[in-house]
């Protein structure tokens, strides 16, 4: 049965849901347009350079890392910070920052395969080096009061598999819960994810375990908890091409069926997520604006020729009068008012 919450140390999280952390994607304002589509529980910022978080101690004021990556709303808790770093002293101080910001948990990423971050032993590169592995929990399992997780994938390739000595370290470590990825490093986001390594590591241990990989559905979140036993599901890249996963889980969980986005609900995605980023005001809105589009054009009928106008496009308010413009054909003149 699909646990309708879940605890991570006191926190708890209610549904058993969490926006997975990604780069360039899971910023604040996507985020909170994630909370306010409902029937998600818990949600992670990128992941954080844990030494350009120690930097801003040494500057003695907020730095690009901390206004960029670990800026947040209240409407937000609870939330994650994810940090990455292969410096036990280091994340231990980026830890406190992060305690000290409000944050409800801090997570360690021993997942990101990316090769800039891997070179400096950071996000995955870590599996390789399981004493380090040891001294990074408990350096910051240390330096903090607020729960404390891991997100990490099954191993650096097939031969050198250790989902199950990682999670075995975190509850040595005092942990609070863990969330596999079970694809390898060598994987990438290739290939399938053998969830048969989330059950041997829910098995393995008596803390939280948060399945991720391949829950493109609603039905895929309930199968993974009932192939894994895992305690809740981590969802990423779904919930950008379709930020309404969550609450679709939520109501395949309440009735047996969902609603699939109409054409208009594709709208109002767009239209909405448009207007807070530019309400935010940042330097990269036009960029931002075009990079989700190729996300949230997806299942777009006619999608190609919106992507197409929207990455011609030079102005962010130019940008939404394409929306409103390529929309207004088939939905009411009420809706398409800015």
């Amino acid at each position: 049965m699909f646990p309708r919450s879940f605890q991570i140390g006191p926190v708890h999280i209610a549904p058993a849901t969490v926006l997975a952390p990604m780069a360039g994607v899971t910023d604040t304002v996507f985020r909170r347009f994630i909370r306010n589509l409902g029937g998600c529980g818990l949600i992670m910022t990128e992941f954080t350079s844990s030494h350009g978080v120690s930097a801003s101690i040494r500057a003695k004021k907020p730095t690009r890392t901390i206004e960029r990556y670990l800026a947040f709303e209240p409407e937000e808790h609870p939330i994650t910070a994810q940090l990455f770093g292969a410096d036990p002293g280091v994340m231990a101080e980026a830890a406190r920052v992060c305690e000290g910001l409000g944050f409800d948990v801090v997570d360690i990423n021993f997942g990101c395969p990316v090769n800039k971050v891997v070179k400096c032993n950071g996000g995955s590169g870590v599996l390789r080096d399981l004493p380090l592995v040891d001294r990074l929990l408990s350096s910051v399992r240390a330096a903090i009061q607020i729960p404390l997780t891991m997100k990490f994938r099954a191993g650096w390739s097939d031969a050198e598999l250790v989902a199950v000595k990682m999670a075995q370290l975190a509850e040595r470590n005092g942990l609070q819960a863990v969330a596999l990825h079970p694809r390898t490093r060598e994987q990438g986001y290739a290939g399938k994810a053998d969830w048969s390594r989330i059950a041997e590591v829910k098995a393995a241990v008596k803390i939280p375990v948060i399945g991720n990989g391949d829950i493109l559905t609603p039905e895929d979140a309930l199968r993974m908890v009932d192939e894994t036993g895992c305690d809740a599901v981590m969802i990423g890249r779904a919930a950008s091409s379709n930020p309404w996963i969550f609450r679709q889980i939520a109501e395949y969980l309440e009735t047996g069926s969902y609603r699939e986005a109409s054409h208009e609900n594709r709208f109002e995605m767009m239209r909405t997520y448009y207007e807070m980023l530019i309400d935010q005001g940042e330097n990269d809105t036009t960029g931002k604006m075009k990079q989700f589009a190729t996300y949230f054009t997806h299942g777009v009928r006619g999608g190609a020729s919106l992507r197409r106008d929207i990455y011609h496009a030079h102005e962010a308010g130019q940008i939404l009068d394409i929306v409103n413009g390529f929309f207004a054909e088939d939905i009411a003149p009420q809706l398409v008012t800015v």
